[in-house]
């Protein structure tokens, strides 16, 4: 090599290494900490977002400061499944995490995002809450710190830190034991309540309470922001707040509407960190639609990570973000002891709800739901007949379909799927939905009560990412039997003979919907009972005994009352639904309430007792 080639190679490569090393030193690539507060149960009822009753000087201010998100969603309107979307990247339901509480076991695929910071560099710490809903996950070794001690004061000097707080403060729990009506500080005859909610006495109380929760939880807030500023690190550090779900009085936590998804979510950037900042100006609104499976690709995008290709949201702060999305997207699986499916999607504008088991009211009794005073002075109010049609729907079967305009409606109560004049979006949001299931291979078409004989060692996600099943046939089975048409009868029929299982369970909960217009079909339901899909077995039981035939249910019901995990608790829902209550019945369920390893199957059975022991069979429609 000649002298001068030579010279202008190392000159070539040592202008690199200095460039290298100045674009490595320089501010915009120097990491910065986070700081991810989170609050529990709580939708944006404050002052920021435009309440007057709330009391929240802190978020206001943090607000002021930073950015405010006008559409920010959980995915899932409970903790676990929410949580376990937000740590892996993915909606629950992809991964077979949907279900509240469930313990399934995490693909090797998928990877928790902060071990992706911590592979960087960063200090990852989390105080305290997991809840993750996946086999193992509370013992892996996601953090460098997790427990009620864990700080960002504790890593190592000069080190970049990720650092969750939780808070209990506003969590559905708070309202299982009232305040003395004196100690409030915000008056119940004032309390703002929404529609659909009765002014009873109870109902008017836990609203006041909840907003004397929601303002010691600000305050929570404060001293968080207040501790970051004495150690002089709030200049060098990403504040991220969220609440974890909406909630919490009856019909928002756990439902798939405004109240139970929409969060508050509120993001201020240091000034050296501006590349990070969205398109506007610190201390305004931003109307982007945001959910929790974003979390995860915009924390990778801050710290400059390549996100993976499995991730299934959109980065919308750092270099990687992407273009606003049109879409939200929301599901509902099994609460606790009951079952009910539904999915939803969000534009700026409408919500859009599909609802796969209509046959369910909204209102199935929940043993953690009905600590609170509130919801059982609303079901009272309604069987004593004091509720009006608003206030009664939530007693009610379900429509198969909801459709609402948020700007309008703000509160959900006015449904517009059949409504002419909003064909169109009807059908675009439709659309969206069942894209969206097929995309993400939603796991939730599959019934839970047959997941350990369908799925064995491998994982839902594994089993669904193998694309050893027709997926789309599988959810246009369960669009066309939600919807309880009379002439789809045939079609349902066929469905109950398919050589795939989870049709034959769509069929099923089709003939189930028809209720007495499914009688054609009795004895194709009488062979189904034989089924070797426990849930086909099921589900075709409850039918059957709607079209006469209670001995034979009984006898198919106690017979899975007997086995294990989820197909005793999936045969309660259908025992309760039914309102059997023979002699063999009751002693089966003693047998569940005493014995059983399930939770759920056991709290199932307590309030079946209590029930009888009442002798008190709600007339619900």
């Amino acid at each position: 090599m000649k002298l001068n080639t030579l010279c202008s190679y190392l000159g070539m490569l040592l202008l690199g290494v200095v460039t290298s090393w100045s674009q490595e030193r320089s501010p915009k690539q120097e990491l910065p900490n986070i700081l991810w507060l989170t609050s529990e149960d709580n939708s944006p009822f404050m002052g920021c977002y435009g309440d007057t009753f709330a009391t929240t000087p802190n978020l206001d201010k943090l607000a002021a400061e930073g950015f405010l998100y006008t559409h920010a969603y959980a995915n899932a309107p409970v903790c676990a499944p929410a949580r376990n979307t937000i740590i892996t990247g993915i909606y629950a339901c992809s991964g077979g995490n949907q279900h509240m509480r469930s313990n399934y076991k995490k693909s090797d695929q998928v990877k928790f995002f902060p071990q992706f910071l911590r592979e960087l560099g960063y200090y990852c710490t989390n105080n305290h809450k997991k809840d993750y809903n996946i086999e193992g996950a509370e013992n892996s070794d996601i953090w460098d710190e997790s427990s009620k001690t864990a700080h960002y004061l504790n890593r190592k000097p000069g080190q970049p830190f990720f650092a969750v707080f939780n808070t209990f403060i506003t969590h559905e729990s708070c309202l299982h034991e009232s305040i003395p009506r004196e100690e409030l500080r915000h008056d119940p005859e004032k309390v703002p309540l929404p529609p659909y909610h009765p002014k009873t006495p109870e109902m008017k109380h836990d609203w006041a309470q909840y907003y004397d929760k929601m303002e010691d939880m600000d305050a929570w807030v404060g001293d968080k922001l207040r501790e970051l500023e004495e150690n002089g690190l709030a200049d060098n550090t990403i504040v991220i707040y969220y609440g974890d779900h909406g909630g919490v009085l009856a019909r928002s936590k756990r439902y798939v509407y405004e109240s139970g998804t929409r969060v508050p979510l509120i993001v201020r950037i240091p000034k050296k960190y501006k590349h990070l900042f969205p398109n506007a100006k610190s201390g305004t609104k931003v109307d982007r639609l945001v959910s929790f499976v974003d979390l995860a690709p915009t924390l990778l995008s801050v710290a400059g990570i390549p996100i993976p290709d499995y991730m299934q949201g959109s980065a919308f702060l750092g270099e990687q973000k992407t273009g606003n999305p049109e879409y939200a997207y929301m599901f509902r699986g099994r609460m606790d002891e009951r079952y009910d499916m539904s999915r939803a999607v969000r534009d700026t504008k409408y919500r859009y709800i599909k609802n796969y088991m209509p046959h369910r009211i909204y209102g199935q009794h929940l043993d953690y739901l009905w600590k609170a005073p509130s919801i059982g002075s609303w079901e009272k109010a309604y069987l004593d007949g004091k509720c009006n049609a608003t206030q009664s729907t939530f007693w009610k079967r379900k429509p198969a379909e909801e459709l609402y305009d948020t700007e309008n409606d703000p509160w959900e109560v006015n449904n517009l799927a059949s409504d002419p004049n909003y064909k169109d979006v009807l059908e675009r949001m439709r659309q969206a939905n069942r894209n969206w299931v097929l995309k993400i291979k939603d796991t939730g078409f599959f019934p839970e009560a047959d997941w350990a004989n369908r799925f064995g060692t491998i994982t839902p996600y594994d089993f669904m990412q193998a694309n050893s099943i027709n997926l789309e046939e599988v959810v246009d089975a369960a669009d066309l039997a939600s919807l309880g048409k009379k002439e789809n009868l045939q079609v349902l029929e066929g469905y109950l003979e398919s050589s795939e299982p989870a049709i034959r369970y769509w069929g099923a909960t089709g003939l189930l919907i028809l209720g007495e217009d499914a009688l054609p079909a009795k004895e194709l339901l009488k062979k189904a009972v034989h089924n070797s899909s426990p849930a086909v077995t099921i589900v075709a039981a409850e039918a059957l005994c709607n079209l006469g035939e209670r001995g034979l249910s009984e006898k198919v019901l106690l017979d899975k009352m007997k086995e294990g995990s989820f197909i005793c608790t999936f045969a309660l829902n259908s025992v309760d639904a039914l309102n059997l209550d023979s002699k063999a019945v009751k002693e089966s369920v003693n047998e569940i309430l005493n014995n059983s390893q399930n939770n759920y199957s056991k709290w199932f059975a307590a309030y079946l007792v209590k029930k009888w022991e009442t002798d008190h069979v709600a007339n619900f429609d």
